[in-house]
C-alpha cells in the first residue's frame, strides 16, 4: 500500500503525502500558485475550473472543483499554464480564442480554453453540434457563445505544436493515505485497484463513503461542508470498469463513466443515448458513473426510470458474497436503499430489448443542457397485433424515490394500445404517485407533466402518429 499521491504535471511527477481524503485538485492547485484554473460554482456546474486529465491514452475534460486529489493517482494533469510552457506561445486553442475574439472579461475563459484542449487532444469532430454538445458544460456570460464556437471550430486549422504523449506515472498497489485532522481524528482515503482489495477494505471499513465520479460526493463537501472520516473511491478497480456485452444483456460495472457506457447504450437503445447526452455537463459524464447515479439513491437520478423500464437488476457485493435484485427493489424510501454496512454496488445488468418493444425516455428541466430534472419518466411495452404487453412505467421525481406506476401499468396492461386506455392510465396516476412541491417544480406541475408525458409516448407511437419533435442527434463522445 502506498501513502502518496503520484500524478504527472508539464512534465514533473508531483507527490502529496497523505492528503486531507477529500482536498480536491481545485484546492491543491491554487495552493500551488497554480491560479488560471478557477472557482466558480464549486459544483460542476459552471466549468471554471475545467482540467484536463489523461490516462491510458484518453483526455478527458473534468471538473477540478469536485475532484479528490487522490482520484487522479497516476494520472496525467494538464491546467490551462501547461498549454503554452513548452513552447513560450500561445497554443492553437488558445490562439483561436484571441483571434476569433472568443474571450472577454476572461474569467471562464481558462476552463473553455481546457473543454477545447480536451476535444483538441482527442481529435474530435469541427461540426456545430459536436462543438455544442461539448461545451455545454461551460458557462460563459461575456461573450456569448458565437465567437466561441467559431474559435473550437477554426482551432484544428491552426499550425500544429509538438506536444509530448502523456507518460505513464509508476503508482503500484493500493493508495491508502491516512491524514491526521488538525481538528480531531483521523480520516482515510482508500483507492484499491482490484476487486479483491476493494472487497477487504469494504469489510474493513463498513461504514466508509464510496465515491466513483464524485459529481454527487463532491458537493457534500464544497457545499455541504461536510467532513468525511473514510472514503473508498472505486474508480482504479480494473474489473469495475469493465463493460461487458452478451446476447440477453448489457453489464455495466459500477465505475464505468457515463462517456464510456453512451455507445453502448445509446446502441441498446437510442432514447438512452440522447438521456445520457442531457446528463450534466461533459465534464460530469467524463467523471460520473451509472453505478454511482443508483447507488447514491436519488430519487430525480436520471438513469434509474429508464432502467427500471427496461427490467435492470443490480449485483451487489460484500465481501466476496454477491447477490441480485431488480433495481426497483433497491430503492426502499427517501435516502435508504437495499445495501448493507461494507456492501457495494459490482454492476448493473440491463436486458436487452426484445424487437418489437418500445421504450420513450422523457427529461423535463428548466434547460436543455446541464439541468437537474424535475421529473424523469420512461415507458417501455411490447405491441402484440395492437395489444399492449409487459407495460413497465417509471417515474423519478414523482416520490421519495425512483418508482413504478403500478395503478397505470395495470390499465395498460393486455389492452388495446389507443388513446382511450392511456387517458385512464393518465388519471390513474393520482393513485400512484403524491409528489411534492420544491424549488424545481410544484406537485400540481409534476403531476399534470406526467400524465402528458403518457400521453406523449401514445402520440409518438400511434399509428398514424405525427412527427417526433426534431431533436439534436445523439452524440458520441471520445
Amino acid at each position: 500500500m502506498r501513502d502518496t499521491v503520484r500524478f504527472r504535471l508539464d512534465g514533473a511527477v508531483q507527490e502529496v503525502v497523505n492528503p486531507d481524503p477529500t482536498l480536491t485538485v481545485l484546492r491543491w492547485l491554487r495552493s500551488s500558485g497554480r491560479t488560471g484554473t478557477k472557482e466558480g460554482c464549486a459544483e460542476g456546474d459552471c466549468g471554471a475550473c475545467t482540467v484536463v486529465l489523461a490516462e491510458g491514452g484518453g483526455f478527458r475534460a473534468m471538473n477540478a472543483c469536485i475532484l479528490f486529489v487522490g482520484m487522479i493517482d497516476g494520472m496525467t494533469l494538464y491546467t490551462v499554464e501547461s498549454l503554452s510552457a513548452a513552447n513560450a506561445t500561445l497554443h492553437p486553442v488558445q490562439q483561436a480564442m484571441v483571434d476569433l475574439n472568443g474571450s472577454q472579461c476572461g474569467f471562464c475563459t481558462p476552463g473553455i480554453v481546457m473543454s477545447l484542449y480536451a476535444h483538441y487532444r482527442s481529435g474530435g469532430t469541427a461540426d456545430e453540434d459536436t462543438v455544442r454538445d461539448m461545451l455545454a458544460g461551460n458557462l460563459c456570460r461575456c461573450t456569448g457563445y458565437g465567437p466561441i464556437i467559431a474559435a473550437a471550430r477554426a482551432m484544428g486549422s491552426y499550425p500544429k505544436v509538438a506536444e509530448a504523449a502523456p507518460e505513464a506515472v509508476a503508482a503500484e498497489g493500493m493508495l491508502a493515505l491516512t491524514f491526521d485532522d488538525p481538528h480531531g481524528g483521523t480520516r482515510r482515503f482508500f483507492a484499491p485497484r482490484t476487486l479483491a482489495e476493494l472487497e477487504q477494505v469494504s469489510a474493513a471499513h463498513p461504514g466508509a463513503n464510496y465515491v466513483a465520479g464524485a459529481t454527487d460526493v463532491g458537493l457534500w463537501v464544497t457545499k455541504k461542508l461536510q467532513v468525511l472520516d473514510t472514503v473508498i473511491a472505486i474508480g482504479k478497480v480494473a474489473e469495475l470498469r469493465q463493460l461487458r456485452e452478451t446476447p440477453a444483456a448489457l453489464e455495466i460495472g459500477a465505475g464505468v463513466r457515463y462517456s464510456d457506457a453512451f455507445a453502448a447504450l445509446a446502441a441498446l437503445n437510442p432514447e438512452l443515448g440522447e438521456l445520457l447526452r442531457r446528463l450534466g455537463g461533459l465534464q460530469v459524464r467524463n467523471a460520473g458513473t451509472i453505478g454511482g447515479n443508483i447507488a447514491n439513491g436519488s430519487p430525480i437520478g436520471d438513469t434509474p426510470p429508464p432502467l427500471i423500464a427496461l427490467g435492470a437488476s443490480l449485483v451487489l457485493n460484500k465481501g466476496g458474497k454477491r447477490r441480485t435484485l431488480k433495481l426497483e427493489d433497491f430503492f426502499l424510501a427517501y435516502g435508504k436503499q437495499d445495501r448493507a454496512p461494507g456492501e457495494f454496488v459490482e454492476k448493473v445488468i440491463v436486458p436487452r430489448p426484445a424487437p418489437d418493444s418500445v421504450l420513450r425516455v422523457y427529461k423535463v428541466s428548466k434547460r436543455f443542457d446541464q439541468d437537474i430534472s424535475a421529473l424523469c419518466g420512461a415507458i417501455a411495452f411490447r405491441r402484440e397485433g395492437g395489444i399492449a404487453r409487459g407495460v413497465r412505467i417509471a417515474f423519478g421525481g414523482m416520490a421519495g424515490t425512483p418508482r413504478r406506476a403500478a395503478h397505470a401499468e395495470s390499465v395498460l396492461e393486455g389492452r388495446p394500445w389507443r388513446e382511450t386506455e392511456v387517458r385512464a392510465a393518465m388519471a390513474a396516476l393520482e393513485k400512484d404517485f403524491t409528489p411534492l412541491t420544491d424549488m424545481r417544480a410544484s406537485a400540481r406541475y409534476r403531476m399534470e407533466a406526467a400524465r402528458n408525458l403518457l400521453l406523449r409516448a401514445y402520440l409518438e407511437t400511434a399509428a398514424q402518429a405525427p412527427p417526433r419533435i426534431p431533436r439534436q442527434k445523439a452524440l458520441a463522445y471520445e
